[in-house]
């Protein structure tokens, strides 16, 4: 593990620890990222609530299963290799509110981001990154099916 990784782990952790203990609460913890765009309904006003139009980059790529067996627990990730990448987002096209999460990314960290998402069906997964006050985006589709199956 580099440096860079253990540095966030620990912020991580303590940011998480305060939060437990009652010190900071979860919309403080919250506060780098504009909560309304979490409510809109698709994503070309998610992209706009988070700070305009994206435009596609090779440098960004999204990371997430052709087919994922379980539309409940899909992993998804994004990297960008963008010099001074600040935010990464990750929007899921058919779900009722597509913005799925929102990172911020510490300065001298590497700019590459892991969870899990809940997709109802086959959309499309975007990665939308800020980088100097720039949005630069990737699509990858990926397809939801029972067991597995195709589809």
């Amino acid at each position: 593990m580099n440096n860079t990784r253990r540095t966030v782990i620990k912020t991580t952790s303590a940011l998480g620890t305060l939060v437990a203990l009652g010190l900071v609460t979860q919309q403080q913890a919250m506060a780098a990222v504009d909560r309304a765009a979490f409510d809109v309904k698709s994503i070309a006003d998610a992209v706009k609530a988070i700070g305009g139009t994206a435009a596609n980059s090779d440098q960004v790529s999204v990371v997430s299963p052709d087919i994922a067996e379980n539309g409940a627990v899909v992993p998804v990730g994004a990297t960008s290799n963008i010099p001074n990448t600040t935010e990464i987002y990750l929007l899921v096209e058919k779900n009722p509110t597509p913005l799925a999460a929102g990172f911020v990314v510490p300065a001298g960290t590497e700019a590459s981001v892991q969870t899990r998402l809940k997709m109802g069906q086959s959309t499309n997964v975007v990665a939308v990154v800020k980088a100097d006050g720039k949005l630069f985006s990737a699509t990858k589709e990926t397809k939801v099916t029972l067991g597995g199956c195709g589809g």
